[in-house]
Parts: structure tokens; C-alpha cells; sequence
């Protein structure tokens, strides 16, 4: 049933490069449960067992399975609305990260959809796991949020919502790429 909704995201986040091989994670909640891809899974191919079903709240046996990024799923999960999250490494959007503390698109959907978009981290190095607080605290406010140097996390009522805040962060992104290096000035 649900495992259709990781593999299409999956596929598709591998599939426009907005991950590598074994990158990002994909997690639902549902209830006090979480389910989140396995540590170091391939989102382009996921099978059923590629995913580990935990608490929110607690550890169980198959806690040490879950993805590097469980504390900030779990942090995502108790402090917003949020029943899905993805965490990608859209490559335009990192790039900025290194020289843009907010991301305001230019483009039309993403003004719209996004308005602006935090990057966290500033002054330091972050490893994944890191920064759970932090960026709970911002996904309460913004839908998508970036860690500078990192990648992005999403959140949304489904995956395919929370996909969508990921792959309109990255167009525009690019876009704003495009215009720095084409030295155009926005207005």
C-alpha cells in the first residue's frame, strides 16, 4: 500500500539526480509510529524491506536500522503538523547554501509556493543528525528548509507533497544559478 508512495518518490528524486545512489531519506508518520528508509538505502529501487518502522517518541529493535536522519524526522515529527517528510541533496540548492543564508525564488511557482527558504548552519560543519531542533523549529514556519552544505528537508501531508517543495526549491535554485552566472540582476 504505502510502500508505492516511497518507491515513486524514491525513484524519481534519484532519477533528477536530487540524490546519489545512497542518499537522502524518505519517512511517513503514522500515529506514534514512523516509518523511514533503512540506513544507507537506495531511494531509486526500494523494496519493502528498505524500510524500518520505529517510534516517534522511543527505540525499539529496529531503531539502529533507520536512516542517520532519524533524530531529525522524530524532532520534525513532535514539533509540526508534518505526516512526510524528504531529505534530499538537490545539487543547486547546496550550492547556494554556501553563499545565500535565505533562498528567495524568482520564479513564479517557486515566489508562490515557497516565498523564502532558511539555510541553517551558517558558522559551522553539520553532520548528518545534527541540527534536529533547529530545523524542526524552521519547518514549523517554512515547507521547506535547507541545510547549508548538507541538502533540504521537506515536510507535507504525503510524500508527493512534501516531493513537490524539494523539486520546486531545486528549479528555482537553478534558475537563481543561472542568473548569477549570467550576472543578471533581479529587481
Amino acid at each position: 500500500m504505502w510502500i508505492s508512495q516511497f518507491q515513486t518518490v524514491g525513484c524519481d528524486l534519484c532519477a533528477r539526480g536530487l540524490v546519489s545512489s545512497h542518499s537522502g531519506n524518505l519517512s511517513i508518520k503514522m500515529g506514534e509510529r514512523l516509518f523511514i528508509t533503512h540506513r544507507g538505502s537506495m531511494l531509486g529501487c526500494l523494496k519493502e524491506h528498505d524500510l524500518v518502522e520505529t517510534g516517534v517518541n522511543k527505540n525499539d529493535r529496529s531503531t539502529p536500522l533507520a536512516s542517520t536522519e532519524l533524530a531529525v524526522h522524530r524532532s520534525i515529527y513532535k514539533q509540526t503538523p508534518a505526516s512526510a517528510i524528504v531529505h534530499a541533496h538537490p545539487a543547486y540548492a547546496v550550492a547556494l547554501s554556501f553563499s545565500e543564508q535565505e533562498i528567495i525564488p524568482c520564479d513564479v511557482e517557486g515566489h508562490l509556493l515557497l516565498s523564502k527558504v532558511p539555510v541553517l548552519g551558517w558558522g559551522m560543519t553539520v553532520k548528518p543528525g545534527e541540527l534536529a531542533e533547529e530545523i524542526a523549529q524552521a519547518l514549523k514556519e517554512y515547507k521547506v528548509i535547507l541545510v547549508r552544505g548538507h541538502g533540504s528537508f521537506a515536510v507535507g501531508q504525503l510524500l508527493e507533497e512534501a516531493y513537490y517543495y524539494t523539486t520546486t526549491l531545486e528549479e528555482s535554485c537553478h534558475l537563481l544559478y543561472l542568473l548569477k552566472t549570467l550576472q543578471v540582476t533581479l529587481r
